[in-house]
């Protein structure tokens, strides 16, 4: 049987990361503009690869548009330079119960990493307009100085103003293609 193909919803699946901000609370930021596809043996799941994630940097969104330009700056993503963050799955090693481990190399700054993301499936449904859909919750954790991200900057008291910690969430509809 030849590999189903999947490609995002955008219109049904949000990317966002969590940020520590002077460690007492937390920022959330999203992507825009994003793009997943990914091939699977059927709709289970099972032998699930080729899975792809970019982001472009430059639809970040904090809710504050200064924030957002210091975030696409050099201090941080350095936009101008590195536009795209790419997320490459290696393997998808599903536990039985609906939840798997996704391995993979993420791309940010031109610093690729291996990092790990768990994957909640939430299964397949056929839409009212008869498309083939799939959902996914993901989550993982991240150090952002790992991948160049390295401004900070100290409050009086000592406390850094952002968390090297990032949490990541993308609640993703892939609709089945052909």
């Amino acid at each position: 049987m030849a590999n189903v193909k999947w490609a995002v919803d955008p219109m049904h699946s949000e990317v966002q990361f969590k940020v520590k901000h002077l460690m007492i609370t937390t920022v959330t930021g999203y992507f825009e503009k994003f793009s997943v596809e990914a091939e699977s043996e059927d709709e289970d799941f099972n032998g699930a690869g080729n899975i792809v994630f970019t982001a472009d940097v430059n639809s970040i969104s904090t809710n504050n548009e200064q924030r957002d330009t210091h975030l696409k700056s050099a201090d941080f993503f350095d936009a101008e330079k590195h536009d795209e963050i790419r997320f490459v799955g290696k393997s998808y090693e599903q536990n039985g119960n609906g939840e798997a481990k996704l391995h993979g190399d993420l791309t940010i700054r031109d610093i690729t990493k291996p990092v790990t993301v768990n994957v909640e499936f939430g299964g397949t449904v056929v839409d009212p307009y008869g498309q083939h859909k799939a959902g996914f919750t993901v989550t993982g954790k991240i150090s952002r100085k790992e991948f160049g991200l390295t401004w900070n900057a100290v409050t009086e008291a000592g406390s850094v103003v952002v968390s090297d910690e990032i949490k990541l969430q993308a609640e993703v509809q892939l609709v089945k293609q052909g």
